[in-house]
This record gives C-alpha cells, sequence and structure tokens, in this order.
C-alpha cells in the first residue's frame, strides 16, 4: 500500500522542522488540488507537481518580496513531491473583514497595492492573443455545452469568434503589467497590522492594465453596490496617473471601457471554470457564483454597442436555458 500525501508531507514536515511528533492540521483546500495545513507555526502546502505551478509559486514569491509587497515567504520546497512550507499569514481574508460600511474603505487600501507591481521583476507568460484563445475556450465548451447542453450553431460559433476578438483587442490596447490575474477578497489577507498580503499569486503574468482592478472590483464571490465599484474604478484610474503607469492622454471614459470589457473576458472564463469544477471535479460548490458572474457579463454587453449583438444572443439562446 502506498503511504498518503498526507502522511509523506507530515514526515517531511517533522524532517524539516526537526520535531519527530509534529501533526499538522487541515485548514483547506481549494478549487485546484492543493491542500493547506498548519504546524509549527508554518502552512504546509500539498500541492501534487502533475497539476500544479509550484516552481512558480516559489519565484514570484520571491519577487513578490523583493518588491516590498506582502505574500507568504517559502520556507522550504520539495518541488519534486509537491510539499511547501510557507509563513503563516493568519486565517483573516480580507472578504471576512468586508461590510457594507467597511468595503470601499478596504477595496481602496487593496487597490493602492495594484502600482506596486510594476516594481516586480520576474519573467512571466504573456497573456496575448493565444494565451486569451485558450481561455476562451472554457465558457462554450464548459458551460454552454456541457452544463447548459447547447447545440451551437455555425451562427453562434461565429458570434463567439467575433466577441473574444473584440474582448482580446481591448486587451492587449492596453498598457501591459505584471498582474495578479486572480486578485479578489479571498486572495487577500488582513495581517495583524491590518496590513494586506496577497496569495494564489503563482499564475502571474503580464498582461492588461485593468485586469487586477476589476478581478478586486467585480468579483465573482461577492457583489457590492454601483457605487462602490465606481469610486474604485476612479481611484484606479487615478492611482495609475500618479504613478505614471498611465499617460494624461487616456481620459476616464476610456479607462472605465478598458476595465469592463477586460472584466467580461475574465467572467466569461469563470463561469466556465465554475462549470468545469462541477462537472470534470465534481466540486459543484462554484455552481452558485455562476449567477452573479453572468450578471456582470450582462451588464456590460448591454451598456456597449458594439456588444449589443451578444447581448441579444445571450437573451435569447443562452437566459432561457440558464438554471434559477
Amino acid at each position: 500500500m502506498t503511504t498518503s500525501r498526507f502522511a509523506q508531507l507530515q514526515c517531511w514536515a517533522q524532517k524539516i522542522t526537526q520535531q519527530s511528533d509534529l501533526e499538522i492540521s487541515l485548514i483547506s483546500g481549494d478549487a485546484s488540488f492543493r491542500k493547506y495545513y498548519r504546524g509549527a507555526k508554518s502552512i504546509w502546502v500539498d500541492a501534487p507537481p502533475e497539476t500544479e505551478k509550484n516552481q512558480e509559486f516559489v519565484t514570484n514569491a520571491n519577487a513578490l518580496a523583493m518588491a516590498g509587497i506582502n505574500a507568504p515567504i517559502v520556507l522550504a520546497a520539495d518541488l519534486n513531491h509537491g510539499f511547501l512550507q510557507v509563513s503563516d499569514l493568519g486565517d483573516c481574508s480580507l472578504l471576512s473583514r468586508l461590510t457594507h460600511e467597511s468595503v470601499l474603505s478596504w477595496y481602496l487600501n487593496a487597490l493602492s497595492l495594484l502600482p506596486e507591481f510594476s516594481k516586480i521583476h520576474v519573467n512571466l507568460p504573456q497573456f496575448d492573443q493565444a494565451f486569451m484563445a485558450r481561455e476562451n475556450t472554457i465558457f462554450p465548451e464548459w458551460y454552454l455545452q456541457q452544463h447548459l447542453r447547447l447545440e451551437l450553431s455555425a451562427d453562434d460559433q461565429s458570434l463567439l469568434e467575433e466577441t473574444f476578438y473584440l474582448l482580446a483587442e481591448n486587451n492587449l490596447q492596453q498598457p501591459q503589467v505584471v498582474m495578479h490575474r486572480d486578485f479578489h477578497s479571498r486572495n487577500l489577507m488582513v495581517l495583524d497590522n491590518n496590513e494586506l498580503a496577497v496569495i494564489d499569486f503563482q499564475d502571474m503574468v503580464f498582461g492588461p492594465l485593468t485586469y487586477d482592478a476589476v478581478s478586486l472590483l467585480k468579483d465573482c464571490y461577492c457583489r457590492w453596490p454601483d457605487e462602490v465599484i465606481s469610486a474604485g474604478v476612479m481611484h484606479s484610474y487615478q492611482l495609475y496617473l500618479d504613478k505614471g503607469i498611465l499617460t494624461p492622454d487616456i481620459d476616464f471614459s476610456t479607462f472605465r471601457k478598458w476595465l469592463d470589457l477586460t472584466g467580461m473576458q475574465r467572467h466569461l472564463k469563470a463561469i466556465g471554470i465554475f462549470a468545469r469544477l462541477n462537472h470534470r471535479d465534481g466540486k459543484s460548490g462554484y455552481l452558485k457564483d455562476i449567477p452573479r458572474t453572468f450578471s456582470y457579463v450582462a451588464e456590460v454587453a448591454a451598456t456597449y454597442p458594439e456588444l449589443h449583438r451578444f447581448s441579444d444572443w445571450l437573451k435569447s439562446r443562452v437566459l432561457p436555458v440558464q438554471p434559477i
């Protein structure tokens, strides 16, 4: 009988800490195949190397530290087995701190981290046309076809291709920066001094300026009033101007459109991923987040004239068969 990964991880933790009686306890798993344990004032990560980006996690953690951004420090790593020991940032996620009274203040603090990502020096994948093309297959394959059982006609396929091309062009015309790629309240930790730290950064890429801001402001897991979103968009715009990352010739309406369309590309992908987590990985809990995420897509599609055909298509082809 093979030794369980848990037993292997605990044995490794005992060796690293030189505590033969050390017992680690499960904290949580997540949407990936990673599991997190606590023991000896550290977090112990079981991240199977065949599915998880462990080298990227280590490299990006070091780059974040060099840039002065709070993030878990990698204390030890066994990349062959997919085991990591990282510093313990506690259990207080930003999501747990958010209320209608506090959300705007917290969000403005979180958004203020984003210009700091421009100080990161690390070789990252490009969020380019080919990268987005791979992402853009997830929504039709897993949500439309697998989840809704829609048979896509040639006209459907054509409209999807036109829409994804428009969204990709929107992403490519923006200033390209280091982006976290999953910057939202579940992936921000509140430290004891109320500073914020980022986690889950192994998927960082070099891509469009507004991606991380819209990930936070139009969160797939919680929705806040439109005035909070608008205030956050304006704050982001002003921050990027002040830091010289955005040039004065880019007006606010252009920035807002960039952000909205970037969010739409991300949200379509997220809807597909939530469906994939259910059908492929047996994780049905994310299905409840689809209606909220879909609402962001529908609103943006209805707002911009170049997306009105797609908006009409959503109303006629998708909404009638979408589970309530």
